[in-house]
């Protein structure tokens, strides 16, 4: 069902040109205290990446726009106010960006220069994105979500190839999307309406269809100690998990959807006594957070409970990807001829099947826009391989080497930020 009635406080202009940046802004205070810790597990997990596809992909949406103006595909303007409208929103992205830039000086993870706040790419490709969401978003909402995938995309080769913090990349989202929103509004004003042919494309209407993207960030516990094979008295302290979720509905009921999500849990570390050497004082054992890239596919339902609000379910199955992680031991003081610190094993969770099922309840800012409450339980059970480290082998031929199966096991609670389309 499509639901009519008068304009709420989020069907205002204001409201609507402002929320999604401020969401962003906001996003990006709150994880401005955790910059070192988000550059660490991107350390961890993919120290060595580095592609320049996001040099070139901030420009895709745009391109493809005035491609299909050029084939005379019809969108909102006409090629004249198409450039007068983009031409102001990229003025009021690059003083936006520049103007914070060159005063804030913040330090770019990589060490490189002192211009790292905001993110220029990501917010070029947000204004780029918003660009094709505006001219074409009315004729097919297909375009709205190719043009925010890729910039998306372009967002995460930011932090990937490190080049920026996560607050940056938040921010720099949030200043495209204001940016746009803002030209469109002044030349529409110039103009004295929505659009040249906003009178022929008024007709088109969406489906009804709960189809959507979202951006999530939840805590994760532990149903076990995700430890318990070590029997060192370590163990898993509550986590996160954070990433992308959707779903393409063939109905108002019933669609397949997807996600692709990290997960990671940090270990409390124990003490140990050396009954053999008891002058070395308490050995602290530090092993590395437990962290997986999970995948997942699978049928998803959704079930409206009135304008404003959506109760979705879904079950999906998929695949972990484990992280590779260490085991130190840290001496309680200085001893000589022993390190203070050094690694004891190695561990590499493999790769294995999961399943994921869980619910959320969303109330909808309007009919593009949602924030979700989520709730899901996830299973997999991988063979984890321990490796001592070769500092501690006696001989060069020595090699331990122990594999052995472990339930992973936790329940993710948390909110997403959901986009319909």
């Amino acid at each position: 069902m499509i639901w009519k009635g008068r304009k709420t406080f989020f069907d205002r202009q204001a409201v609507r040109i402002g929320l999604a940046p401020t969401i962003f802004f906001t996003a990006s205070a709150l994880t401005w205290g955790e910059r070192e810790s988000i550059r660490r597990k991107r350390n961890r997990y993919i120290p060595g990446f580095k592609n320049v596809f996001d040099d070139y992909m901030q420009y895709a949406p745009a391109a493809a726009v005035y491609g299909m103006k050029l084939a005379k595909v019809r969108g909102r303007n006409s090629m004249s106010r198409t450039l007068l409208s983009h031409g102001a929103s990229l003025v009021i992205m690059g003083a936006l960006v520049n103007s914070v830039k060159y005063t804030a000086q913040v330090e770019r993870p990589d060490g490189s220069t002192r211009n790292s706040f905001p993110s220029g790419h990501t917010a070029m490709a947000f204004t780029n994105a918003t660009f094709m969401h505006k001219e074409y978003g009315i004729v097919n909402p297909l375009y709205s979500i190719a043009g925010y995938s890729g910039a998306t995309f372009t967002a995460l080769g930011r932090s990937l190839n490190n080049r920026h913090w996560m607050p940056d990349i938040l921010a720099g989202a949030g200043i495209g999307i204001l940016s746009t929103q803002l030209g469109y509004f002044f030349i529409d004003k110039l103009y004295g309406n929505e659009g040249d042919y906003i009178g022929l494309l008024s007709h088109v209407k969406g489906n009804g269809h709960p189809s959507y993207l979202s951006v999530k960030l939840g805590n994760a516990t532990a149903m076990r100690n995700l430890m318990g094979l070590l029997e060192n008295g370590a163990r898993t302290k509550p986590g996160f998990e954070s990433g992308f979720e959707g779903a393409w509905f063939i109905g108002k009921h019933w669609g397949i959807g997807g996600e692709f999500a990290f997960m990671s849990f940090p270990v409390s570390p124990s003490d140990l006594l050396d009954e053999d050497s008891p002058d070395l004082g308490k050995v602290k054992l530090k092993t590395e957070s437990i962290g997986t890239l999970n995948l997942g596919i699978g049928p998803h339902y959704a079930l409206e409970l009135g304008r404003r609000w959506l109760f979705m379910t879904k079950a999906e199955t998929g695949l972990a990807f484990g992280a590779k992680g260490k085991i130190l031991y840290e001496l309680e003081k200085e001893y000589p001829g022993i390190e203070r610190e050094a690694e004891i094993l190695s561990y590499k969770p493999h790769t294995a099947w999961r399943g994921c099922a869980g619910s959320s309840i969303t109330y909808k800012f309007h009919d593009e826009l949602g924030l979700s409450f989520y709730a899901n339980y996830n299973y997999s059970r991988p063979t984890i391989r321990f490796n001592l480290s070769e500092s501690l082998r006696e001989t060069e031929d020595e090699v331990l080497r122990v594999e052995a199966e472990q339930t992973f096991d936790y329940l993710g609670i948390g909110l997403r930020l959901t986009a319909f389309f």
